[in-house]
């Protein structure tokens, strides 16, 4: 039985990228996967700060105690995990990119934990155009962090939508959620 760790970058709990973690939830789910989502928002994550104590042959993860330490096991537990995010200022949201920055202690080299996981995007901007509104920016750094991590790209579900919950109203877009999650819990 897979897991699937889903880290919510919003800070709104019903906001739109939070009703597609929740559709892949649901996929998953029913595939038969063990599902388990974070809302980083509620967390106390603190900046890396470029020690780099973390790299030392001695250091076992992050110096840093704050919620992060909770995280670590769970990024280690899990086969799949799904970053879902709002575009805020052309990128992820700044609770889902806090997050990823401390996956340096975890994702460099021999310590590296993400090599051979899968990983998934959901991401909703409010242009129509993921160009103008900087969803491509997202995209691209996601690709860049499979690739760096030598993790494998599970699939990408993105949108736009502006009020809350609006993406609801995207029947295609949940329905592509929803089969993401059914994939990631049925996939060799």
């Amino acid at each position: 039985m897979k897991i699937v760790l889903i880290l919510l970058g919003s800070p709104r709990k019903n906001g739109n990228s939070a009703v597609l973690a929740e559709q892949v939830g649901a996929g998953a789910s029913s595939g038969g996967a063990t599902v388990k989502s974070i809302i980083l928002h509620d967390l106390n994550i603190k900046p890396c700060r470029g020690c780099r104590n973390c790299q030392k042959e001695e250091a076992n993860g992050c110096v840093i105690n704050d919620d992060m330490q909770d995280i670590y096991p769970l990024l280690r537990e899990a086969d799949v995990i799904v970053l879902a995010s709002p575009v805020y200022w052309f990128t992820f949201s700044a609770q889902l990119k806090l997050c990823i920055d401390r996956w340096y202690a975890v994702g460099i080299g021999e310590r590296n934990i993400f090599a051979g996981k899968e990983l998934a995007l959901l991401l909703v901007y409010a242009d129509s155009d993921p160009f103008i509104s900087g969803g491509v920016n997202a995209l691209r750094s996601f690709q860049d962090i499979c690739r760096y991590l030598n993790a494998k790209m599970a699939g990408m579900v993105y949108g736009s939508a502006r009020e809350e919950g609006e993406i609801r109203n995207n029947h295609e877009i949940m329905e592509k959620a929803f089969r993401l999650g059914v994939e990631l819990a049925t996939r060799c």
